[in-house]
């Protein structure tokens, strides 16, 4: 069954324009060759009136929401996943990975095989793996991490395996390069096994950071925020967006307007454009009221749009939703309605090396969409060509 989507501007290859979209079992369909080659037509036609279709929004660090925080609730209430996967449907997100912050190794090794690849569909968007953040990055810089559980690589690759056990199920991990043995890790988990490595919670200055892109690392992990503020004669890992590297330097972004000034975003934006990644890097509490939850095992106050460790001026994630920050960062920078959806879609697909089926509108790839109004609110949802939400 062939299903057009008509009367729509879509985001294809950085811009936006009026065309049709044609899709069947759940990949989309080059209308020209079904039509003329294939002698097919649609056998549906549904009128957008106009509304935009972008590819499906991918959030590589999301701790968790809707009073379900992965690290902490998961082991007891295994389901949680299917409440935060179903729940970011609304906000466009098709694809997500899971984050679990520093933990213990028997957390990891109970909570890891829940979190494997998994198909989306109307039950919640789609697992891509785990994204790893600790515990191998640095105490000084640990922000709501707990301190007890940040390790060492002492064993390099060995201790990584033990702690984690499950390397499988993960697709992001987040470590300080600086740390003994982390160069030797970076290169056996990006080049050995396909997996990206973030760089973050980290004191690195900027040649070891250079040192860790040459190993195989290819993100940040939320910029600015617990790292080394950038300084002139040496700028640590914010200086990654300044340096000429091999292959592309992505880095995640909290554009909720509490996490970075705007100033800030538009630095870094201005400076590395094609580098730029959304993140919610929500928690247990996007989607509740003001009050106080948990994040791991603290306690947090949601005050003001804004979540702090209790009793502490610390943030410790945000309560952002990701059309919420496709929408923040467009207005903050000032780019163009396709470079702020592409910075949710397209640069966190090629950050995971998946661009070839997600994150684009081209032919071939998955039919994963969310169809947004000219103010950028979720109108409709769809993963694999099915629609999985609409606000109507």
């Amino acid at each position: 069954k062939i299903t057009r989507f008509t009367d729509c501007h879509i985001l294809r290859n950085h811009q936006i324009y009026e065309d049709d979209i044609w899709f069947s079992d759940g990949v989309i369909l080059n209308p020209e060759k079904e039509f003329y080659v294939n002698k097919n037509i649609p056998h549906e036609t549904i009128s957008l009136n106009g509304a935009i279709v972008a590819p499906g929004f991918i959030d590589l660090q999301i701790n968790g929401g809707f009073g379900i925080d992965f690290t902490h609730d998961l082991i007891k209430n295994p389901e949680g996943l299917d409440v935060v996967a179903k729940g970011i449907l609304a906000h466009g997100v098709t694809s997500f990975c899971p984050t679990v912050i520093t933990s213990k190794p028997e957390l990891y090794h109970k909570i890891l095989p829940l979190l494997k690849s998994k198909v989306g569909g109307p039950k919640g968007a789609k697992i891509l793996g785990a994204h790893l953040e600790g515990p191998f990055i640095n105490p000084e810089k640990n922000g709501a991490h707990s301190l007890d559980d940040i390790q060492d690589l002492s064993n390099g690759v060995k201790t990584l395996k033990k702690v984690y056990k499950h390397i499988d199920v993960i697709r992001i991990v987040t470590l300080a390069p600086e740390r003994r043995n982390s160069l030797e890790v970076i290169n056996w988990l990006s080049k050995d096994r396909g997996i990206s490595v973030s760089l973050g919670h980290s004191m690195a200055d900027i040649d070891i950071a250079a040192k860790a892109v040459k190993e195989g690392a290819n993100l940040i992990t939320h910029l600015f925020n617990a790292m080394l503020p950038f300084h002139h004669r040496d700028p640590g890992l914010v200086g990654l967006l300044g340096l000429e590297t091999e292959k592309p330097i992505y880095y995640g972004i909290i554009a909720d307007g509490i996490h970075t000034h705007e100033a800030t975003l538009k630095i870094a934006y201005k400076s590395h454009p094609k580098g730029v990644i959304l993140v919610t890097d929500a928690i247990s509490a996007m989607g509740l009221e003001e009050g106080t939850h948990h994040i791991g095992q603290k306690m947090i106050d949601i005050k003001q749009k804004s979540a702090y460790i209790a009793g502490t001026t610390t943030l410790c994630g945000s309560i952002a939703t990701m059309n919420e920050s496709v929408k923040y960062f467009k207005n903050a920078v000032g780019c163009t309605t396709a470079e702020a959806l592409e910075a949710a879609s397209l640069h966190p697909a090629e950050a995971l090396r998946i661009q070839s089926y997600k994150g684009t509108l081209n032919y071939g790839t998955d039919a994963d969409f969310v169809v947004l109004n000219d103010e950028l609110d979720v109108i409709s949802t769809w993963i694999g060509g099915e629609m999985v939400y609409t606000n109507s």
